[in-house]
């Protein structure tokens, strides 16, 4: 490799992840290193309350493997437990709504996590750094805080009521840390620019540095998470700490115009990315105008049929049975696209009355390794342990809270996730490493990446730049970058069209293009990121 590289959506993470490698660690350590910072300088995206997925690909050891550290619904968790508490869904999907929003915000919207977990296995059994060395840089930049970038900012000010959701600012104010360390001393919100120090979270992760994994999961740290749980209604136990299990799997396999694509399986969403790349692989999408009306229609009926099978479908494989081989099958693919060419339209039904509060890492490292990260807090909860300094996650709000479906309550069952880090091979080397934070936005953000460098040819940063579109509900969403022109042209055509006021919307893509031995970035402008390149000689390192 000429070169190695990491890109990510907050500058300290991707700045900490080169230091590594220029250190000479491996993409492994880089992307641990990295994923530790994010949870200190992006604390409503992720952090050691969270979860998430790694995908690792390592050629010199014959390893190509999915680390699922997913978040886990407490073993004192029911089927029928909010039933009587449903008032309805997000638009996107990503949401179920209940009474007081309970399984949004406070203690009982919190699952066991996993990030700590998932970090630590990976980081033993494919790193080249000690975990406390890993470790350091989230604890520096914990001793001296942060400053509050625009997206942060953003989605601290979001408006989400009109969705029946819980609006961020309330999730801040929840916690005493919350309202000491993210407000003014005149109680208005932290602004652009402004500082945020949390000395908890710096103790916290020394503690953590210190005593190794073990502590947050049957240690005093444990013990502490379980008696602040206890004390405040939550669910997760000594017991559900204790018991957490993460998980090691092959990734999914698809592919797409030659290209052979590694992804999440369920409860993942790659599975979902693979769908949508199979379907519109019957279209000659190359010989249109990227964001053209028919582009865009295409996108958004392929998208459609996806999501409806998603929503029917997608749930942890330990529980449900989740027919991923028929759904990723070209055959199948073969005939949701013979629908979309006849001119049929699908329509997406949801209960009709979201957050996707997550963030990612690519990083391949002067050997060809490679790794794509995703993580989150699936939605903030807003509880933040006295003295913990990190706040929980909240996804207990993804879990379907009717029994019998897919994606039901049961104790211990992993909530489905919208995760899909993912690498392209062309001739059998990694050719593309990417994914995104986003929600129910992820597949297909992935997907319209990954065609806009196959089928349109155009660079890293070209491609996770690119004005997208996304049709997750009954109506095709479209950034505000799209031609007026294309939308008027698809509402005369009977489709219900909403602009975003957003230049760059629907997740947030963070690739890495490796061509003739070179890897170039692209950060998503969305999220305030960058992509960092680190010298072949300069990270040297471990393969």
């Amino acid at each position: 490799m000429k070169n190695a590289m990491i890109v990510a959506p907050q500058p300290e993470a991707a700045e900490a992840g080169a230091q590594v490698l220029e250190r000479g660690g491996n993409a492994v350590d880089a992307a641990i290193a990295a994923a530790f910072v994010q949870g200190v300088v992006d604390p409503q995206m992720c952090g050691i309350g969270g979860f998430g997925s790694m995908q690792v690909y390592m050629p010199a050891r014959g390893a190509h493997q999915i680390v699922e550290f997913y978040g886990r619904a407490a073993l004192s968790a029911t089927p029928e437990m909010w039933l009587d508490k449903l008032a309805g869904q997000s638009r996107d999907g990503f949401a179920f709504l209940l009474d007081g929003n309970i399984n949004e915000i406070g203690y009982q919207a919190v699952c066991t996590p996993g990030s700590v977990k998932g970090y630590d296995y990976a980081l033993k059994t494919f790193g080249s750094m000690d975990w406390r060395d890993v470790m350091a840089p989230a604890i520096a930049q914990a001793q001296r805080g942060f400053m509050v970038r625009p997206h942060v900012a953003w989605y601290w000010g979001l408006d989400q009521k009109s969705t029946g959701q819980v609006n961020t600012i309330d999730k801040l104010r929840f916690s005493k840390t919350g309202r000491d360390i993210y407000f003014r001393p005149d109680g208005t919100l932290k602004r652009p620019g402004d500082h945020v120090d949390n000395p908890d979270l710096a103790r916290t992760l020394e503690r953590l540095s210190r005593d190794g994994a073990d502590l947050f999961y049957r240690g005093e740290l444990a013990e502490e998470i379980a008696d602040d749980m206890a004390r405040n209604g939550g669910m997760i136990s000594r017991e559900d700490l204790a018991r957490y299990e993460f998980s090691v799997i092959e990734p999914l396999w698809g592919s797409y115009r030659g290209h052979r694509i590694a992804t999440s399986p369920p409860p993942g969403s790659g599975m979902s990315m693979l769908q949508l790349l199979h379907i519109l692989e019957h279209f000659d999408l190359g010989a249109l105008d990227h964001g053209s009306t028919e582009h865009v229609r295409l996108l958004a009926e392929a998208m459609k049929r996806m999501t409806n099978d998603k929503d029917t479908y997608m749930g942890d494989p330990a529980y449900v049975d989740v027919p991923v081989e028929r759904l990723v099958s070209k055959a199948y693919a073969a005939d949701l696209a013979a629908g979309i060419a006849r001119g049929e339209r699908a329509k997406v039904t949801r209960l009709d009355r979201s957050s996707r509060d997550t963030t990612h890492i690519s990083v391949v490292d002067a050997h060809g390794n490679a790794v794509a990260l995703t993580h989150s807090l699936g939605s903030p909860s807003g509880a933040i342990g006295y003295g913990l300094g990190f706040m929980y996650n909240g996804l207990m709000s993804r879990f379907d809270p009717r029994p019998g479906r897919a994606g039901s309550i049961a104790p211990g069952k992993r909530r489905p996730s919208s995760a899909a880090p993912t690498i392209v091979f062309r001739d059998d080397k990694p050719f593309i490493v990417i994914g995104a934070p986003g929600g129910s936005y992820i597949a297909p953000a992935v997907a319209q990446g990954i065609m806009n460098v196959i089928d349109f040819d155009m660079s890293m940063l070209e491609a996770v730049s690119a004005p997208r579109v996304v049709a997750v509900s009954d109506a095709i969403d479209v950034s505000n970058r799209v031609a007026h022109r294309v939308t008027d042209e698809l509402t005369s055509m009977g489709y219900d069209v909403k602009r975003s006021w957003q230049s760059y919307a629907f997740a947030a893509l963070h690739g890495i293009m490796i061509d003739g031995g070179r890897c170039r970035g692209g950060a998503d402008p969305q999220r305030d990121g960058v992509a960092i390149s680190v010298s072949a000689t300069t990270a040297g390192g471990h393969s």
